[in-house]
């Protein structure tokens, strides 16, 4: 199974507009933070962990053409906002696209895409989904491969992180329940966010994310959804743990 982490930046991305900061300024790639996202492939397969407005160039800086499915963890607009450019993806297609999501969720996105959901008079150009309502710590399948809703908790809002087989991705966390807590032992590779070094109400920083990796004690763990305030990507690494790792866009992880 391989994972290319598509974005790994906050809801404003890095550069964040018109920031002069070192971070946003900086000619290191590895410091340019489309938002965060992940694409996860196994043999023939290929789905999205969250859609948002960075989707396109994601899809074409990974010369992706076609994929199976797309599992939101939340309704925020740096998740979903993408979902009008899955349109080639559908023509090619020929066949709507499996979207996953709780139903509060759903419900969001079909206020917010009307155009999309609806079944009367729909306009030709707008692409086709499919509709598939999730529960925290129900299971269900893609292509065979069996996927594990988690629940977390992002500030007060419950969202959803993902375990396929001994991977998990968590994003927005703040908080986590026991019970997501114990689905979470004996990983090989967890991805959780760290937002920066202060504390934040909606999301772990990264003492609160290297204390929840210290915990849950993963084989190896990668960072996401990071903001221009951690600092420049070269300076955090000598900050982690051997088994921690500072994400950056378009990493590629085999497990």
């Amino acid at each position: 199974m391989k994972i290319t982490l598509l974005g790994t930046g906050t809801s404003q991305g890095v550069p964040v507009i018109g920031c002069q900061c070192a971070v946003c300024q900086s000619a290191n790639p590895k410091d340019k933070r489309l938002r965060t996202s992940a694409m996860i492939e196994w043999k023939n397969s290929r789905i999205i962990i969250d859609c948002g407005p960075d989707f396109r160039p994601q899809m074409l800086r990974e010369k992706v053409a076609e994929i199976d499915a797309i599992l939101f963890t939340h309704e925020h607009a740096d998740h979903t906002a993408g979902l009008d450019d899955i349109r080639p993806i559908y023509f090619r297609k020929g066949a709507p696209l499996p979207i996953y999501a709780l139903k509060r969720v759903m419900d969001n996105l079909e206020k917010r895409f009307d155009y999309i959901f609806t079944r009367k008079n729909r306009y030709p150009g707008a692409p086709e989904v499919e509709k598939n309502i999730l529960k925290a710590f129900e299971n269900f399948h893609i292509n065979g491969k069996e996927i594990i809703p988690l629940e977390v908790m992002h500030g007060n809002l419950p969202i959803l992180g993902y375990k396929i087989n001994n991977f998990a991705y968590l994003t927005d966390a703040k908080t986590l329940p026991e019970k997501t807590i114990e689905e979470l032992q004996n990983l090989d590779l967890l991805i959780v966010n760290a937002l920066h070094h202060k504390p934040h109400k909606m999301h772990m920083n990264l003492k609160e994310s290297l204390a929840l990796i210290a915990k849950i004690q993963p084989r190896k763990a990668v960072l996401i959804h990071i903001s221009h305030y951690m600092g420049l990507y070269e300076e955090v690494p000598p900050q982690l743990p051997d088994n921690v790792i500072l994400g950056y866009d378009g990493m590629q992880l085999e497990i």
